[in-house]
Parts: C-alpha cells; structure tokens; sequence
C-alpha cells in the first residue's frame, strides 16, 4: 500500500476535512465591478463515477457497456433528461432543478493529468494544483487567494480562515491560517468537561488553548445560538446512509451560513468521502445513489444557507479521478480515467453540460478499460477563478497551476459581471 502523506499533527486533529477561508481582504477588482463572489470548493473523496452520476444516453455503446446497470431515461426509474444525449441520476433532482434553472453546468470527461490510479497520488494533484504527485505543502486554493489584489473590505480583526472536520485538506493548506469547525458526531462534553480542559490548556499549551476555545464558539454559531454552553445536542440518527445525509447536509449547509456573513469567509473548500465503489454500486438505486442523493441535499442546503448572496456564488464539485467503464464482479467499478465535474451556483451561466465526447466503444476507452479525459481540469478551475475571482491569468499559469501556461482557461463558466 502507498505511503498516506499529509498525516495530520496533534494540533492539525483540531482543524478539519474541509475548510473554509475567512480570507481578511476580498479582490479589488470584484469589488470594483459591484460584486461580492463566493466560491466554496467540495472535493469527493474515492473516485466519483461519472458514468454513474451523468449517464452518456445517447452513445449508441452505453446499454451495451453497462447493461441493466445502465442509467436510462426509460428505466424502472427514470434518469433525468439534462439535454438529447446526457441524463443525471434521478438521486440528484435538487442539482436537475438547478440546471433547469440555468445554475448548474455539469463538464464530462474530464480530469486531472494524473494517469494512474492510486487515491493518494491522485488526490495530491487534484488538491495541489501541481501536475505530478509529490510532497507538497500547499494546494492551488490557497495560492490563488494569495494572488488576488485586495482593499481589505473583509474585517481583518476577525477570522482569517475556518476547517471544517478533522483534517485539513492539502487544496486550502498554505500560508493563509487556518482555524476549525466539525458537525458534533457524538455525545458532546459536558459544560463542566470543556471548561476543565480549556483551564488546563490553558496552562499547558496555549495554542491548544485557543483553539478550543475557537471551536466551542464556533459550534455555538454553528446551531444559531450566541451562548456557546447552551447550543442544543441534536439527536444523530443511525449508523448509515441516514447519518451520512445528515453529516453532508450539517456540513454544507454551516459552511453556508459562514460564507452568507458579511464579516465572514468568500473561498473555502471541504472534503466528503466514501466515493470508492467497488461493490454494489448500483445505478438508479445501491451505493452511488445513495452518496448522490446525500450530495444532492448538501447543495440544497448550501443554496438554502446562502439565502441571497447564493447569486454571487459558484460551487465546483470536484473529485481525483474517474471509475472504470464496465462494472466489475462485485457490482461495482474500479478506479478509473474520465470522470464528471459540477458547478453549481446563482453565479454561474449553467444549464449546459461541457463535454468533447470521446465514445465508449473499446477502442475509444483509456486503456481500453476507462472513459477517456478529453478536458483538463485545472482548464476549468482556471476559468472559474479568472472570470469569478478575479485572479490574473498570469498568477493561473505559474504560481496557482503551475507548468499549465500552455493551458487555456474555460471561458464563459460564469454569467457576465
């Protein structure tokens, strides 16, 4: 097994899966264009099944590729229409409304330049912009924040960036600080516990100390509640996929209400896992409907959380790489190649699906086993951090994406300012 790289220390436990930045200046240039953006980054963990998640309808090859696994618009339960050669899994009829909408764009058979089929590798390039694996300490996220002009209209005394869970992800590490929040996923503390251990950090570790003490009045701002010793426990429901909508759906949805405040973060990103279907993946319905329809509840709670700064916001849903084109023996898929990205968001000229399609005959898949990638990925963050952003196409190609000069930004992702 390959080495995990970015093993968190004891004071990184603290901070979080996802992260959102409370950057303390906002882009000049935006500002000047009567624009206040957001962008909050999602990355899903496994391999995301893009085949799955949008199927290619009207490839001649598709039935005969996945056979009665196949997604289709006359299946037992329909696959929803998104135009006369793609449909979206019927888990997800929050992201169709969206697309109706025209604020959603789905891109196909896309991916990063990594080729092999390692999560820790693939998840190293996805995150640090970078385009080979490597031990980095920073990701392309955070580096595009350091690019941007500012005028500093976002309160610097406050705070400068916020994690969420319990690992930071390489995509936002860098020289931004970081601070955390975590949906409550067991009993909490009691008042007298967290009190107890604050007085002890305290006196032991400072840094720890604050920490806490951030944490605590984080998670009361989390339930809404000004007194962090009275926000309510709320009752998880079982082990499952339950627990897994409500772990999304609290998780977006706060990072929401953080990014809605006007003192409060523009850009962050967070981490779901649990994308590594090998087994019963099923289609319309088994494990990858599942995760869908969780993700699908996340994006309404972000759309619901942002109330109206949701207009100036763009989401991407991103995820390492793709799964392989035919199911497996356990009903499942194995890592792959091409894969789908998702922007969503009232900023967004949506309602299309982005895609050079590369056909599913054998001949046609990569390695004569995945969809093949036909869009680079870090095209498309390029176009969304130029045209939403603000950052300059010259900070894009060396110090964000770094060797992508050759790689032109996708253009018109965003409605015009």
């Amino acid at each position: 097994m390959a080495p995990c790289r970015h093993l968190p220390s004891r004071r990184a436990a603290l901070l979080g899966t996802g992260a959102l930045f409370a950057w303390t200046q906002l882009p000049k240039l935006a500002r000047a264009e009567g624009r206040d953006p957001r962008l909050l980054v999602i990355v899903l963990r496994g391999a995301l099944d893009g085949l799955g998640a949008v199927a290619p309808v009207g490839d001649p090859d598709w039935i005969g590729l996945r056979g009665e696994r196949a997604l289709l618009l006359d299946g037992k339960t329909p696959a929803l229409a998104l135009d006369s050669f793609f449909a979206l899994n019927p888990a997800m009829p929050n992201l169709y409304r969206l697309y109706k909408a025209g604020e959603a764009t789905v891109v196909h058979a896309v991916a990063t330049p990594y080729r092999e089929r390692s999560h820790f590798d693939g998840q190293d390039v996805l995150e640090s912009g970078f385009a080979k694996p490597g031990v980095y300490d920073s990701g392309w996220l955070n580096r595009a924040l350091l690019a941007l002009a500012s005028d500093g209209s976002v309160d610097p005394s406050g705070a400068r960036a916020l994690a969420v869970g319990p690992v930071t992800p390489l995509v936002v590490r860098g020289r931004a600080p970081v601070m955390s929040w975590a949906p409550q996923l067991v009993v909490p503390a009691s008042d007298d516990t967290r009190a107890r251990l604050l007085e002890l950090y305290r006196h032991t570790d400072l840094k720890l100390a604050v920490a806490l003490e951030g944490r605590i009045r984080l998670a009361a701002l989390a339930h809404g509640d000004a007194n962090p010793a009275s926000a309510p426990s709320a009752q998880r429901p079982p082990p499952g996929i339950a627990r897994t909508r409500a772990y999304f759906a609290e998780a977006a949805g706060t990072a929401a209400r953080y990014l809605a405040r006007p003192d409060g973060p523009r850009v962050g990103a967070m981490g779901f896992v649990g994308w590594d279907t090998h087994v019963n993946e099923g289609a319309a319905d088994g494990r990858l409907a599942d995760l869908l329809g969780a993700l699908d509840g996340a994006l309404a709670a972000i759309e619901t959380n942002l109330a109206a700064v949701w207009r100036e916001t763009a989401v991407a849903v991103i995820t390492e790489f793709g799964r392989t084109a035919r199911i497996n023996g356990s009903n499942g898929t194995d890592h792959g190649t091409g894969t789908v990205a998702l922007l969503v968001g009232g900023a967004l000229k949506g309602g299309r699906v982005l895609a050079d399609w590369p056909g599913l005959k054998s001949a046609q898949l990569h390695e004569g086993r995945d969809l093949k990638a036909t869009i680079d990925l870090r095209a498309v963050l390029k176009g969304l951090l130029r045209d939403h952003l603000r950052v300059e196409e010259a900070a894009l190609a060396q110090s964000v994406f770094p060797d992508s000069a050759g790689l032109a930004a996708t253009a018109g992702l965003v409605r015009a300012a």
